[in-house]
């Protein structure tokens, strides 16, 4: 019997559900040893024996030898693939010998020793690397984590005796490099910085975490002028990316060397593709809904566990992930009123106490189930993992592979299946699974130069030590002339020597290294006053305005009140049958164009947009079937976006010529943008959430028909111009993925779209093929890219000129 066969029977609906579009078999892989580097202390050797590791893989050492001779690296291989070993070999090298040269010499003074800085973006993966280190049981290694969860009495002993520091890019932010001064010893000794997960680092939290790096390369430059090393070495652990060399080196500012032959043993996955069938729930405009993917993966994933199948559901979204758990326990309940207890959900915003806990369960098998958001995507340790759920498209290539491979983690056979959302990116997926196998992996996507982003860090790095002229490389060819704004608007004071800091309050304080503003909101249960969690402020017009269902732990909330003002919402306990998606509305005015293609009759720009969005309503939808119950006007403020976009104009003799009349423009125009909004990510590494767009048959800047796609975050995040420079791939995809769908007017599979404020209305779906066939009669791969910053790799100054800071 083949994987197939014997595989999809565990989804609990037979050998061949008339769910199942297409199945994939990714093989089995063959491990590939080499021996232990000779610089290899026999100490490490024999600790890793302990353990079971004999002989490392061929990865581990390529890039273990690459970081010992000084070189900056990236391991890209695939999920559980060993990559820690790779940097865990030349950073416990170094500190081990420095220990033991101490150790030999106990009355000498050393300020030459070894320390590592180990960053992660999760806790929980900091928590998981620190458990691996300690098993090692090497005397000369104190490991510590220090992050906001460590107590005020312990930081000072790990800032002066810890010699592996595992912390996060907020702590380095917040807590480190803004207080160097104390860290001196520790910058003087750091050898190795270890970046795990590299490929996690991406659009506007990319783009921070790259100036952090730069700023960190500054500091530790300063403690180390000359001296017996000539900085730390950097060394990333990625998910399989496309360039990772090139993506790690843009995000330190240094070159890199990249291994990606992936050398480890790994049993064979068989990956379903999954459509949920369509219901007979009509939504706007008669459309058929499917079934939504939470209602579908709920049901599988109480399958799987009902039959012992220790398995994973990914997700996006928080509610989600609580959605899935809270659907799956109700199921189970119905068939075994132990199981429930076995299943539950983990995503961000938890408290410490009951992240900690769910990790513990996870790994012991205390839980069968669990629906999480990417949280535990990245390479926590869990062995035993017997099948991935995946609901909705999880942005990118990478993410998917990440997701699907922690399945058969201890070299067993698994199954994983990809459970398409109604929308027009994942039904095109679902039905075309060369598109995810038969393609190179994305690039990591983030632009460093994006003025809301650099210009704090550039404030940070003067607060931390005066800016110099020399230094101004590091950060880019924009970075002069955003200093000499920052001067002009009063953050920082220009003197013969450099840039200097003059305010009182924290420098560091002015950017949240994983919000675009507004800082964190409570979520506070009104009945007990009791903290259930947290969200960016962003997000809460969207997810918690009155009304909104907010779910925790598979409890349901309804929000009673948002006050914007205080940061608060409070919420109160309820059951309801349904959950909620506001809609907006959104204007958008052209400040400035950067780039232009000129394709026959179509132009493609690209530039800074100034965008207005205002949620206006929100409805209800039942869970299982995704029928709209009700909609409810909302009265909340419009917020202004100064970011970057796409966008193309299209003469009314071109669309004419091609059949189509002006009344249809509209409804053509609208359901393009759409669609190519829900396309994007297959060029970008975005999420649908990451974007936004507008269309208009008159736009007031333009004159004639525009569609703008732009950017959903202060400044731009990379991902518009990414579908600038490929543009043609794109709209193929596009246009193919609208011809392609059985409906008959337009549905949620291909132009229409769950945030849209005008109600899908107009929508034209035969009309927009028309359109795009128009676009793309005269299309070019070759996109023009002449601009002299950004052709240097450093972007644009754009926005709003007079605020790059007030985001």
């Amino acid at each position: 019997m083949n994987p197939h066969e014997s595989l999809i029977p565990l989804l609990g609906r037979g050998p061949d559900p008339e769910q199942l579009r297409h199945v994939r078999i990714i093989p089995a892989r063959r491990a590939v040893n080499s021996p232990w580097p000779e610089w290899v202390h026999p100490d490490l050797v024999n600790a890793y024996g302990s353990l079971g590791i004999h002989e490392p893989y061929r990865h581990q050492v390529q890039a273990a030898e690459l970081a010992h001779t000084g070189k900056h690296v990236v391991v890209a291989t695939g999920t559980a693939s060993g990559k820690s070993l790779a940097y865990q070999l030349p950073s416990l090298d170094a500190i081990h010998r420095s220990e033991l040269r101490v150790l030999a010499h106990p009355g000498k003074i050393h300020d030459d020793g070894a320390v590592t800085l180990y960053l992660s973006p999760t806790k929980a993966l900091a928590a998981d690397q620190l458990a691996a280190i300690r098993a090692l049981k090497l005397p000369t290694v104190r490991a510590e984590t220090y992050d906001g969860d460590t107590d005020p009495a312990s930081r000072r002993w790990i800032r002066d005796h810890a010699n592996f520091i595992l912390a996060n890019p907020d702590m380095l932010h917040f807590g480190i490099l803004p207080n160097h001064a104390w860290w001196a010893k520790f910058f003087r000794r750091l050898r190795y910085v270890i970046v795990d997960e590299a490929h996690s680092y991406r659009g506007v939290f990319g783009s921070h975490v790259a100036n952090l790096m730069r700023r960190l390369r500054r500091i530790c430059a300063y403690y180390s002028p000359g001296g017996s090393h000539p900085g730390p070495v950097f060394i990333a652990a990625s998910a399989t990316s496309s360039e990772p060399g090139t993506s790690f080196g843009r995000l330190i500012g240094a070159p890199v060397r990249a291994v990606t032959e992936d050398s480890s043993p790994h049993g064979s996955t068989t990956v379903a593709f999954w459509e949920p069938a369509l219901t007979e729930v009509r939504g706007e405009n008669g459309a058929k809904e499917r079934r939504t993917a939470v209602a579908e993966t709920a049901d599988l994933l109480a399958n799987l566990v009902s039959s012992q199948t220790r398995t994973i559901a990914f997700i996006k979204s928080r509610r989600g992930a609580e959605t899935i758990s809270s659907i799956t326990k109700r199921l189970l309940d119905e068939v075994d009123p132990s199981l429930p207890q076995r299943v539950a959900a983990y995503r961000s915003g938890y408290l410490p106490e009951e992240r900690r806990a769910l990790e513990k369960s996870l790994r012991s098998g205390e839980l069968l189930g669990v629906s999480s958001t990417s949280a535990l995507e990245l390479g926590i340790d869990i062995s035993g993992l017997d099948a991935v759920l995946v609901a909705g498209w999880p942005g990118t290539r990478a993410s998917m592979f990440q997701q699907i491979g922690r399945a058969g983690r201890a070299g067993q056979d698994a199954i994983a299946a990809f459970v398409a959302s109604d929308d027009p990116l994942d039904t095109y997926l679902v039905n075309h699974p060369e598109a995810i196998f038969d393609v190179s992996v994305e690039a990591t996507v983030f632009d460093p130069s994006n003025p809301y982003v650099l210009g704090p860090h550039l404030c940070a790095a003067a607060a931390e030590l005066p800016l110099g002229f020399s230094e101004l490389g590091l950060f880019g060819a924009t970075s002069e002339k955003l200093l000499d704004r920052l001067v002009a608007q009063g953050y920082l004071r220009k003197r013969p020597a450099g840039w200097f800091w003059t305010h009182p309050q924290s420098a560091a304080g002015m950017v949240n290294l994983r919000a675009d503003g507004g800082g964190p909101v409570s979520i506070v249960d009104a009945d007990t006053g009791s903290l259930l969690g947290t969200m960016d402020s962003p997000q809460t017009h969207y997810q918690a305005h009155t009304g909104a269902v907010y779910v925790h732990q598979g409890d349901s909330y309804v929000v009673e009140d948002l006050n914007e003002g205080d940061h608060c919402v409070m919420v109160r306990r309820a059951n309801p049958d349904y959950y909620t998606t506001a809609r907006d509305i959104t204007q958008i005015e052209v400040l400035e164009t950067e780039r232009t293609t000129e394709w026959g009759g179509v132009a493609v720009h690209f530039g800074d947009v100034k965008v207005t969005t205002q949620v206006v309503s929100f409805q209800r939808k039942a869970l299982i079937s995704n029928e709209i119950l009700g909609e409810e006007p909302l009265e909340l403020g419009a917020r202004d976006l100064f970011t970057k976009a796409v966008w193309f104009v299209v003469d009314n003799r071109s669309l004419t010529g091609a059949g189509l009349i002006e009344a249809q423009f509209p409804g053509a125009l609208h359901a393009a943008e759409h669609a190519a909004i829900g396309l994007l990510p297959l060029v970008a590494s975005s999420d649908r959430w990451d974007i936004g767009g507008v269309s208009t048959a008159i736009h007031a800047d333009t004159g004639v028909p525009t569609i703008f796609v732009y950017d959903g975050h202060p400044g731009g995040a990379g991902f518009a111009e990414r579908g600038y420079e490929k543009a043609r791939v794109w709209l193929t995809a596009t246009r193919n993925a609208i011809k392609a769908c059985e409906c008959e007017s337009g549905c949620p599979s291909c132009v229409q779209s769950p945030k849209c404020g005008n109600k899908n209305n107009p929508l034209d779906k035969d009309a927009a093929v028309t359109l795009i066939d128009v676009l793309l009669k005269d299309a070019t791969e070759f996109m023009n890219t002449d601009n002299p910053d950004t052709a240097a790799g450093a972007g644009t100054l754009g926005g709003n000129p007079a605020e790059p800071l007030r985001t």
